[in-house]
């Protein structure tokens, strides 16, 4: 393909320029996701501006939607800049997660590139923009790529290492009020009485209430702070929680929405009785929070011909819906979500919410509000990641291979449609309660070959606690208990737990990993447990999806037999995600999906009593800390050839599962249970 040379797309640029104008809320610019100029702008110094609807939550999307735009059109990545999530400017192509940035976003994108390109080789300069993007639009033969595939710097790290970065919680507008929600004691607590005297000292801080939804604003942000913790109110008490502590039998007797067959293939119930051995356990991931290190922070300007409010939600078009349809925002383009980058999300957290906390407000005292979370919101309102309670059984053949296999799950029920926002339940506004946990339901069969497979959801009723999708939900603890059980079963055959999974794999790409991983590691095969070291290694891979990527880590850990603390000193990662577009960016994801995993396999359980979330703060609810992060060695394996498969979430499924045969093969104990605080005391 000609290479469009920078002087051909300055002169081209004249006639493929994209311009705009905002008129309060409305814009000229093309909002169509059919459109080429609706996610591409070619200026006349040859810059080019990309709109994009799905944002940059720490991933890199800010240098890898650039390269690929960048080899299509043949211009310099640093003259291409990127608007991120504006509902004025951005075509609304779906929100962030499930590693869909580039994936789907950026080759959405890319395919426009790819398109604006052949027309400029067939037009010439009369080239328009205003034109469809074709899905068959030829893209660059990935053998002369020169861009894609490059460790370029991303952009945004300098201004956040250098504290230039404007974050969210740094904004803000003129003349607007701080404001606090004042939480009920009690997740469904009714409020009684408000005194609003109680604040008549603290200098222009006022009590608003709507419902049950309480809070204050204030001109300055003590002031606002020290009047959410004085306004004294009364609440009606409610105790209908469970309790975290008995959680895993009330999930168990929950009813039933339904039950679905997620994967049926050969008989197990004939089979299983016929095995030579057979072995059953049950696998509990708990309840945890997003643990967002700053909390969440929204401001809102709302009027009553436009409204616009700044969040860094990993969904700007959703959220402006949302808040259109709970609130009465004016419609027809004349609401305006702007995402700016706050604290790492890794899913639906607490920002959707602060929003309309903040259009509550304003809409209330009409005036512009900035709402700042403070840490017991976070950790205590944040919708959280779901548990999940797992029955196993499996059973072995004369020759030691997986005869048969069932897994039982007991997951909340998904629930289409935008999650509840608290802002409207306490204020009495109708809404739909939704639930989306994301694909709980993935990754909860074996990836090997085995005759007879069963899977079954049962689909729970309610959840104790709201919930919301949490970086790889469901994955995490579905491959814990997959890949726990696996070394069970190979333990059971006497066999070394790496040899045991390569006797039933015969996908070439799925055995790459695995050896990777175990080499860099120094594997020597033999049977597991090996207590008398007091350290041990484990092992797990796990294929995204089983459609997705493919990631095998092993892992070494130490134990001391008194207090039972378990160190995790070393982790080797073999990652294959198809074609790398930034080498260095991936490396980062796939490092911290490895370190949070850690994180929320060694120390997260959301804790509460029958009336609230207990787990407030960072001591109740504790973090994977500095001297605990072991050493982390990935080896990327590159298909350039192949399609993109994203790497934001799928390194953190094996975690758990290889930590936890790491420590059986160390001790002898087996931990069926999330998260591995210590062991019981074995001088």
């Amino acid at each position: 393909m000609e290479t469009l040379s920078r002087r051909d797309l300055i002169r081209a640029s004249a006639a493929i320029l994209v311009s705009f104008s905002l008129k309060g809320q409305e814009t000229t610019k093309s909002l169509d996701p059919a459109q080429v100029e609706s996610f591409l702008a070619i200026h006349p110094d040859g810059s080019v501006t990309v709109y994009i609807s799905r944002v940059d939550v720490g991933t890199g999307m800010l240098i890898a939607v650039p390269q690929m735009v960048a080899e299509e059109l043949g211009v310099a990545v640093d003259r291409i800049s990127v608007i991120e999530g504006d509902t004025a400017l951005t075509p609304d192509t779906g929100g962030t997660g499930g590693s869909a940035g580039l994936t789907r976003g950026g080759a959405e994108i890319r395919q426009a590139a790819a398109t604006a390109r052949r027309a400029v080789d067939q037009a010439g300069v009369g080239a328009k923009l205003s034109i469809k993007s074709d899905p068959k639009a030829p893209l660059k033969d990935p053998a002369t790529y020169s861009i894609i595939g490059k460790s370029i710097p991303r952009p945004d790290v300098p201004g956040k290492c250098t504290g230039r970065t404007v974050y969210l919680q740094d904004f803000n507008v003129p003349g607007m009020l701080h404001g606090r929600v004042v939480r009920p004691p009690a997740i469904g607590a009714k409020l009684r009485t408000v005194d609003e005297s109680s604040i008549k000292g603290i200098p222009d801080a006022h009590a608003v209430r709507s419902g049950d939804f309480l809070a204050v604003v204030a001109k300055d942000e003590w002031a606002a702070v020290r009047a959410s913790r004085e306004l004294k109110a009364t609440w009606s008490e409610w105790k209908e929680l469970p309790g975290s502590d008995r959680l895993e039998d009330h999930i168990r007797n929950t009813p039933i929405d339904k039950d679905q067959s997620i994967v049926a293939k050969g008989d197990v119930e004939q089979a299983l009785p016929k095995s030579a051995k057979q072995l059953q356990a049950t696998y509990f991931w708990p309840f945890q929070s997003h643990a967002s290190l700053a909390p969440c922070c929204a401001i809102a300007d709302v009027k009553e011909d436009q409204a616009t409010i700044w969040s860094s939600t990993q969904g700007t078009h959703a959220l402006r819906s949302n808040l259109i349809k709970l609130f009465g925002l004016p419609g027809n383009g004349k609401t305006r979500v702007i995402f700016l980058p706050g604290a790492g999300s890794y899913g639906g957290n607490g920002n959707d919410d602060a929003a309309a906390d903040a259009v509550l407000l304003s809409k209330l005292v009409r005036n512009p509000v900035r709402v700042q979370w403070m840490r017991h919101d976070e950790h205590g309102w944040d919708p959280k990641g779901p548990a999940q309670l797992l029955d196993v059984r499996a059973g072995l053949d004369a020759d030691g291979r997986i005869s048969a296999w069932e897994t039982q799950m007991w997951v909340p029920t998904n629930i289409p449609g935008t999650r509840a926002i608290i802002a409207a339940d306490l204020a009495g506004i109708a809404q739909d309660h939704a639930q989306s946990p994301g694909g709980v339901i993935n990754n909860a069969d074996p990836p090997y070959n085995v005759p007879h497979v069963k899977v079954t959801a049962h689909w729970v009723k309610t959840s104790a606690l709201k919930i919301s999708n949490l970086r790889a939900p469901g994955r995490i603890g579905n491959a814990f208990a997959v890949e726990c059980f696996t070394d069970e079963l190979a333990a059971a055959a006497g066999a070394d737990p790496v040899t045991f999974r390569l006797k039933g794999m015969t996908d070439p790409r799925a055995i790459a990993v695995v050896q990777r991983a175990t080499q860099m590691i120094g594997w020597q095969p033999r049977p597991s447990p090996n207590p008398t070291l007091g350290a041990g290694r484990g092992f797990a891979y796990v294929r995204y999806n089983q459609a997705l990527n493919y990631i095998a880590i092993a892992m070494e850990v130490s134990v001391d037999r008194t207090s039972g603390r378990i160190s995790v000193r070393r982790v080797t990662c073999a990652h294959d995600s198809g074609l790398i577009v930034n080498p260095d960016a991936i490396l980062n994801q796939v490092e911290g999906c490895i370190m949070q995993t850690l994180s929320r396999a060694l120390h997260e359980e959301v804790k509460f009593d029958q009336s609230r979330v207990t787990s407030v703060d960072w001591a109740s609810y504790p973090i994977l800390t500095f001297p605990e992060a072991p050493a982390i060695e990935v080896a990327l394996i590159n298909h350039p050839e192949l399609p993109i498969l994203g790497a934001g979430e799928g390194a953190t499924a094996p975690v758990a599962a290889a930590l936890g045969n790491a420590i059986f093969d160390a001790t002898g104990i087996r931990l069926r249970r999330a998260p591995f605080r210590t062991l019981p005391n074995r001088a």
